[in-house]
């Protein structure tokens, strides 16, 4: 609503000023062909604002800046070569003088467009560059972003940095959300609803970004162009795809991987400890069972196999640590099995029946 009244505003105020121009210059030209070229220019301004909704900052202070440079720059060359043209015709001399200003003016634009994403510019003994300030970013990976935790920690306000998502990773989304496959399309709908749930999350700041930086041009693969990006924005990465996270180590990338911090919140199991779990399945070595824990930990147990569908008490051996996870080995406790505990007992109450008769 706030940008139909500005419109309006716009185009009222450029009729008023055409009509006023107009009259001013009715003796030079027609006032009215005067008139509609400036109203149909005013009305192309609009329709181009109204055709690029999503203007970019980068863009708009490059063209900004250019045009001031180039009519400075303009300016100074006209003023060293001003001696040359004064034997030149008046018209000569204006035209002259206007083509230069535009030839520099695109130049300037030109080149500002072309590195703006840079956003750098040189003065005398002074060099201004981009600079990160406060938190760094944080770029989600398309993997960690169907996983779904980072929402659940993320709504813990354990996190104040912003989450950057990157375009890229948006689309692979889509294109997911779009497939063919069942459970592919459910994963990339996952994903969606995810990002919807971090965006309206108060507190939690969300961005898309589809900046265009010089470095990603010519890569195709996703992790790649992650590590890249991150490295630009001078963040971390956040994934839980293993590969992803050896490669952003490797190129200096700093990562946070979801399965090492969903590790580091497991409580610690020490060699020794006793644990109780119920063995559901059998293991890759002969007679062992496995058996989870309530928080997904893996408990595999020697001689487990023949104890299946069974709740046993068992004693750590060792842990074993991962980034893909945390598995505990452990041996079963020996306590008498139940049926030789219960003959035991009969037993003994028949020898003391003996006694008492004798």
């Amino acid at each position: 609503m706030q940008l139909i009244i500005i419109r309006a505003v716009f185009v009222l105020v450029v009729a008023g000023m055409s009509v006023r121009l107009a009259r001013t210059v009715g003796n030079f030209v027609n006032p009215y062909l005067a008139f509609i070229v400036l109203m149909l220019t005013a009305v192309g301004i609009v329709a181009g604002d109204l055709f690029t909704p999503r203007k970019r900052i980068q863009t708009i202070s490059a063209i900004y800046f250019g045009i001031i440079v180039g009519l400075i720059l303009s300016n100074l060359v006209q003023s060293a070569f001003e001696p040359t043209l004064t034997a030149l015709p008046a018209d000569v001399q204006l035209a002259i003088s206007q083509l230069l200003m535009i030839f520099i003016c695109y130049i300037c634009v030109s080149t500002l467009l072309q590195t703006k994403d840079d956003f750098r510019f040189i003065i005398p003994y002074m060099e201004f560059s981009k600079e990160v300030k406060g938190a760094r970013p944080l770029v989600l990976d398309t993997s960690v972003v169907i996983d779904g935790r980072i929402a659940d920690v993320a709504e813990t306000r354990v996190i104040d940095q912003p989450f950057i998502v990157p375009r890229f990773v948006l689309q692979e989304l889509q294109g997911i959300a779009d497939s063919s496959d069942k459970l592919r399309r459910n994963r990339g709908r996952r994903g969606l609803d995810i990002l919807n749930r971090l965006q309206k999350s108060p507190g939690i700041e969300v961005k898309i970004h589809d900046a265009e930086i010089p470095e990603l041009a010519g890569v195709r693969e996703v992790d790649q162009r992650l590590v890249i990006l991150a490295k630009h924005l001078q963040g971390k990465v956040v994934t839980n795809d293993y590969n992803l996270n050896k490669i952003a180590r490797l190129q200096g990338v700093d990562v946070i991987n979801l399965n090492d911090l969903a590790n580091a919140m497991k409580p610690i199991v020490l060699p020794g400890e006793g644990l109780t779990v119920k063995l559901i399945k059998r293991g890759e070595e002969v007679g062992q069972g496995v058996g989870y824990l309530d928080d997904g930990t893996m408990v595999v147990t020697e001689q487990g196999a023949y104890h299946l569908g069974e709740i046993v008490r068992l004693t750590v051996t060792s842990v074993l640590q991962t980034s893909a996870g945390r598995m505990i080995f452990g041996r079963i406790d020996s306590p008498a099995p139940s049926s030789n505990r219960a003959a035991a007992g009969a037993d003994a109450k028949k020898h003391q029946g003996r006694d008492e008769e004798v």
